[in-house]
């Protein structure tokens, strides 16, 4: 499921602007589907039950990464939710964070590439992570998270659409909460709009025209 899903992303994507850069051979579902099987293969038991690599490294031909040119964050965020959602699918767990980085080595040709695993111990949250559009991560810990467009919000934002304090995220026990502020135009998680919501993870919360992704410990 995490592969198809990222497989249509992708190709929604380059419909547009990014369409020259998927005129050669190397695709980038290839990429996908060698980092969900490097998670395989690399995956481990612990007491913690299967331990999958959360930190990988992508390596293209010189040729294929200037071919993706701006694509590559792009890029790298897509195999982020791939892995993300590949380890749900198959009852993996992750240490840390989930990072993708995209470089070029000079000794691979053309449509070859290299994908290497790690596994990256990161701090331990008890409720989890707020993912931000542009990748920063926020702590969703012992006190609530605001959004709004007020600068003393937790996540302020510049988003008109946004209320001044719009929405909070807490946690309660083991569990994380969103919660409408009785904002204006409301919150929605993988939108349908809520007052309240346990997140699960992986679930989108949007808040205006802004959508971040909420990751649990």
């Amino acid at each position: 499921m995490g592969l198809q899903q990222f497989e249509q992303r992708l190709e929604r994507l380059v419909e547009g602007a990014f369409a020259k850069a998927f005129r050669g051979e190397l695709q980038p579902i290839e990429l996908g589907r060698r980092l969900t099987r490097e998670m395989d293969l690399q995956r481990a038991l612990s007491v913690r039950g299967l331990i999958a690599p959360n930190t990988f490294a992508v390596l293209l031909s010189q040729e294929d990464y200037e071919r993706f040119g701006g694509f590559v964050e792009v890029l790298s965020r897509e195999l982020v939710d791939a892995a993300r959602e590949h380890a749900r699918a198959e009852g993996y767990s992750f240490l840390g964070p989930v990072q993708v980085r995209i470089g070029w080595n000079e000794d691979l040709s053309r449509s070859t590439f290299v994908v290497s695993s790690e596994v990256v111990e990161g701090e331990e949250v008890p409720g989890g992570w707020v993912v931000l559009p542009d990748g920063r991560r926020v702590a969703i810990a012992d006190e609530p998270v605001t959004i709004g467009r007020l600068p003393e919000c937790d996540i302020p934002l510049g988003d008109a659409n946004v209320s001044r304090r719009h929405a909070e995220l807490h946690r309660d026990g083991g569990n994380v909460f969103v919660v409408d502020l009785d904002s204006t135009n409301g919150t929605r998680v993988n939108g349908t709009p809520v007052r309240q919501q346990r997140l699960t993870d992986g679930d989108l919360v949007t808040v205006g025209i802004t959508t971040f992704r909420f990751e649990s410990s």
